[in-house]
């Protein structure tokens, strides 16, 4: 046994992952066309230019286990870029931060699948241009890495979750916070200098841990932006976003954490038609690791925490909630059933699996972008193939959506390739981001 156990750890330690920066060349770096090679593998900006106009930047900024910058210049590199492109024309941002078993290496399937939304968005703004005579929005990639994944020996990686949610959470109390404000505050100063706040526009992903990264991060500002947007004399307006969407897929971290989010978006019975998503988590109801293996953890570990059962109102139930914080804070938040906001699931009849064409998924977001305005208790919002449902105790068009995912469209944790997931991501984004003006043209261009 003692034998066993010694060279399981030699194991580990031989396959240990690097702790290492991988993008350490600040210089730009042009790729012809959206194709895989290793010309850019070292390189924190690269430029995908194929012959058509759908170009898009790709940008990375990295952490160590500490939540520190690898190298403050960098994130330095990265900022004066985006802030160069912001000078120039309009500019959508979208940040990811990758999960358990992932990094900024390159090759790293993350990095291929965050390529494929860049392109998809890159697509539809200049399919946008041709039918609205504006010029695109030019499209920017964030990728935040951080050492994901410790042991990179199959079985064994398995065995790293815990240790690498601790490190997720470090990681999301470090640099993220700083780096994420800096972006929005791009956002913020191109707004100020001409007016136009809706020239740069920001959208933040996080999947698995990358979530708890992010939830980390944002969780105060997001509880803050939600209290000053309550007036004098209770007067209230459209709850403020950080950037303008959130977007978490199968996070792993506890309900509980969500807690404060929860209580201050349901005590609220009603939101107004110009009220636009603020923060959607996604969860897969197939996602073993945190619905089976998180919950069997963090028993062990909050053996000796004491919680009690809280009561909560609910506006749009008009009802007390009683809310068990022993089961929220073992549960994963996406699986924690009293926080559930919405289901997704394939619309019935419905067995397209394939991308669609750029007119179609353009349709299918203005059709949603209408759907939500009217959104109601129990209504259905169509994404092209997919439904999103909202609970009947949740209130219309409450910004903070909790996705229970059928397993058909997300089949596990890390699985988040399946092109409807993409597309469905790249509709929420422009729902969220288009601006009033360039929607009300689109929607006469396409004869909607």
């Amino acid at each position: 046994m003692r034998a066993t156990l010694i060279g399981l750890l030699l194991m580990m330690l031989a396959g240990c992952a690097p702790h290492q920066q991988y993008r350490p060349n600040y210089d730009l770096c042009r790729l012809p066309a959206d194709i895989q090679t290793q010309q850019c593998a070292e390189h924190a900006r690269q430029v995908v230019e194929p012959s058509s106009d759908a170009g898009y930047s790709l940008n990375f900024i990295e952490f160590d286990d500490q939540g520190s910058l690898w190298d403050r210049a960098q994130m330095g590199a990265v900022l004066d870029a985006l802030s160069a492109d912001s000078v120039q024309g309009d500019l959508l941002i979208v940040v990811f931060v990758h999960g358990w078993k992932h990094s900024a290496a390159s090759g790293d399937p993350n990095i291929d699948t965050f390529r494929r939304v860049l392109a998809q968005l890159s697509e539809n703004e200049a399919y946008m241009a041709g039918l609205t005579g504006l010029p695109p929005r030019r499209v920017a990639g964030v990728y935040l890495g951080w050492r994901g994944g410790s042991v990179p020996v199959p079985l064994l990686e398995d065995l790293t979750f815990w240790n690498r949610k601790n490190t997720a959470q470090k990681v999301g109390h470090g640099d993220v916070t700083e780096v994420l404000s800096r972006l929005e505050k791009l956002k913020r100063d191109r707004g100020s200098i001409d007016g136009n706040y809706g020239a740069v526009r920001l959208v933040v992903v996080g999947h698995s841990f990358g979530g708890l990264v992010v939830h980390t991060a944002l969780a105060q500002i997001l509880a803050n932006r939600f209290v000053v947007t309550t007036g004098p004399d209770g007067v209230q307006g459209n709850i403020e976003n950080f950037g303008d969407l959130v977007v978490l897929i199968n996070p792993a971290f506890e309900a509980q954490l969500y807690a404060s989010l929860h209580d201050i978006s349901t005590e609220r019975g009603s939101y107004f038609e110009s009220q636009l998503p603020v923060l959607a988590i996604l969860t897969s109801e197939a996602d073993d690791a945190t619905g089976t293996a998180f919950p069997l953890g963090r028993r062990v570990s909050t053996l000796f925490e004491k919680t009690r059962t809280v009561e909560r109102w609910n506006a749009a139930a008009q009802q007390q909630e009683m809310i068990d914080e022993g089961a929220a804070n073992v549960t994963a938040v996406g699986h924690f059933e009293p926080y559930r906001t919405h289901r997704l699931y394939p619309a019935p009849g419905n067995t397209r699996h394939e991308p669609l064409s750029t007119r179609d998924s353009l349709e299918a977001a203005l059709v949603a972008a209408r759907a939500w305005r009217d959104d109601a208790p129990g209504s259905r919002i169509p994404f092209a193939s997919l439904l999103l449902e909202r609970e009947a105790d949740s209130a219309a068009r409450n910004p903070y959506l909790v996705m229970r995912v059928d397993r058909d469209i997300i089949p596990d944790h890390n699985n988040i390739e399946d092109p409807r997931v993409i597309e469905f991501v790249t509709q929420l984004i422009m729902i969220s981001t288009v601006p009033e003006a360039r929607r009300g043209r689109l929607d006469r261009a396409v004869g909607n």
